[in-house]
């Protein structure tokens, strides 16, 4: 939204949006598949006979696909041809950010061959490489974490260099906020009621990605309000002016 009243993208890194996209596809996948698919489940349930329910609900299911489509539009707004937004001619994915992308399909990828090669049932006996290694293993645990912690760190850089969060929505940051302590809250909550609270070790992405969010919603906030609080309108405007120099710039 903050994009399209100012019909630009300058003060937003692109590696956000793009390792969104690629952070909540594979925490759809996950969320989906532990929820719906009975494979999945019964490979959970074995591997933790102590707490055989995973901690998903569907809102997690509705939230990941949601976040989904927005990153999806945010993401587009990049290409010029689509929006008309304004978009400078250097403003692009670092080429770390994009090796984190690659590396982390490879990886999804490498895991699926494993399942198949060294399974001898196909990857259904939860006791070897099954198919629940490559929804918690990859495509959740390590791919969704690891995008987690890195998405910020650009965009944490663009502000400090800028001395601004103008372009940068502190509203997606409260409501970040906001739901990473919910999803904290929700995870305890379940983990009670179950009486068992190896909940939260069945379920660690959720608990990390609540405590990751919150810290880098954190900085943020503390940059918007405390740091650049007095970034004046007239920075974006210079900001804006149709300057093609990189946010951040490679080594």
């Amino acid at each position: 939204m903050l994009n399209w009243q100012r019909k630009s993208t300058y003060g937003l890194t692109i590696d956000f949006p793009t390792l969104n996209v690629l952070g909540f596809v594979c925490y759809s996948i996950s969320t989906t598949t532990f929820l719906f698919s009975p494979l999945i489940r019964q490979q959970y349930a074995a591997r933790n006979p102590k707490a055989p329910e995973p901690t998903v609900r569907f809102n997690d299911v509705a939230f990941a696909v949601h976040a989904v489509v927005l990153c999806i539009i945010t993401y587009s707004q990049f290409w010029p041809k689509l929006w008309g937004f304004k978009v400078g001619k250097s403003q692009r994915i670092l080429k770390p950010i994009a090796g984190i992308v690659w590396g982390s399909m490879l990886a999804v990828l490498v895991t699926m061959f494993l399942v198949l090669s060294k399974s001898k049932d196909g990857g259904h006996d939860p006791r070897g490489w099954a198919w629940i290694d490559v929804v918690s293993t990859f495509v959740d645990s390590y791919v969704k974490l690891i995008v987690t912690v890195v998405k910020y760190m650009p965009q944490v850089r663009a502000n400090y260099q800028r001395k601004s969060t103008m372009g940068w929505s502190i509203g997606q940051i409260l409501l970040d906020f906001s739901g990473g302590v919910l999803s904290i809250v929700q995870l305890l909550i379940d983990s009670s009621l179950q009486d068992d609270w190896s909940g939260l070790i069945g379920n660690p992405v959720k608990f990390g990605l609540g405590n990751v969010s919150i810290f880098f919603d954190v900085i943020f906030m503390t940059q918007h309000y405390v740091l650049y609080r007095h970034a004046g309108k007239e920075r974006v405007e210079d900001n804006d002016s149709g300057s093609d120099e990189p946010l951040l710039r490679s080594a």
